[in-house]
């Protein structure tokens, strides 16, 4: 990657002065929540979701269980936003456990509540350690679904990205191939796996633009609030996790006021050096909490309006 004469000055700044000195703001973000199962869920949802509105985010993902197992209430999330805040939803819509005529309903059910964005996925298995095997009379994998959606109505959409390859990928030639189909089919940008390392997203970056594609590619953000829930969640979609941070949040499990600092700290600097290199785009997954997102955002000089 070759740095532009604004990003080498901007890389020199975070160097030189405090890191998040004066930052001008300029950044746009997204959040990703998923549907509550319980009633006190729910109210930490919609807490979170009020937090972050003022923000005035791009858009909130809603995330859709593996098999289609939270439709409803994906859909219940989905259409609450639409009637009750000002913010734009992006249904999360997979390819798992469901005919093409299934999905395109919930397509049409999604376009009908006045939802215009859909996150298109392949999806995971139903049950953990299988490989995903398309419905019989189902899409076969996200760039048939990208362009099913195409054809039932002018949604703005979003695909998955692996920064790190996806676990099921021969090669990163063979991932960066399965990423050009799914924007040739359609789709206007492809959202990140999260990962821990700037240099990862730079590195992928550079590759896609080396294969052509020219699409934005928006960094996904996990904020570890939890390290062995992050831990967990990283092997099963490949992501490394830097032997430094399992380090740094060694001891701090009985201790969530410190846990909740180490990882503020820790997830604004990536944002900070990712910010140094030129990106101004945020994808942040919530958790269904506000305040690690809420205060990155902050601190990269988002404010609420």
């Amino acid at each position: 990657m070759i740095l532009t004469l604004d990003q080498m000055t901007e890389a020199q700044n975070a160097v030189r002065q405090p890191l998040f000195a004066d930052l001008r703001g300029d950044i746009a973000v997204s959040f990703e929540f998923f549907p509550p199962k319980t009633e006190k869920m729910e109210e930490t949802l919609w807490d979170s979701i009020k937090t972050l509105e003022p923000l005035e985010p791009r858009f909130v993902s809603v995330t859709y269980g593996a098999g289609g197992s939270t439709r409803e209430r994906t859909h219940a999330t989905v259409s609450r936003l639409v009637r009750e805040t000002t913010l734009t939803p992006a249904a999360h819509l997979t390819c798992v456990d469901a005919s093409r005529g299934e999905i395109d309903d919930v397509a049409r059910a999604y376009w009908d509540a006045g939802v215009r964005h859909i996150v298109a996925l392949r999806g995971d298995p139903p049950r953990a350690g299988e490989r995903f095997v398309p419905h019989p009379d189902g899409y076969e994998n996200a760039a048939a679904l990208v362009a099913g959606l195409r054809r039932i109505g002018d949604f703005e959409i979003s695909v998955a990205a692996y920064p790190e390859m996806h676990p099921e990928a021969a090669s990163v030639v063979q991932d960066l191939d399965n990423l050009k189909r799914k924007l040739d089919a359609g789709a206007h940008r492809a959202i990140t796996q999260f990962f821990f390392e700037p240099e990862t997203y730079f590195r992928f970056r550079d590759n896609a633009a080396a294969a052509g594609l020219s699409a934005e590619i928006v960094p996904g953000i996990l904020p570890v609030s939890n390290f062995a829930q992050t831990k967990r969640m990283a092997e099963m979609c490949g992501t490394a996790i830097p032997g430094w941070m399992g380090r740094l949040f060694e001891g701090l499990e009985e201790r969530p006021a410190a846990r909740g600092l180490v990882a503020a700290t820790v997830a604004a600097e990536f944002c900070r050096r990712l910010y140094a290199g030129g990106v101004r785009e945020f994808h942040f997954y919530t958790l269904n909490r506000a305040d690690l997102s809420y205060a990155i955002c902050h601190m990269l000089g988002k404010r609420a309006a």
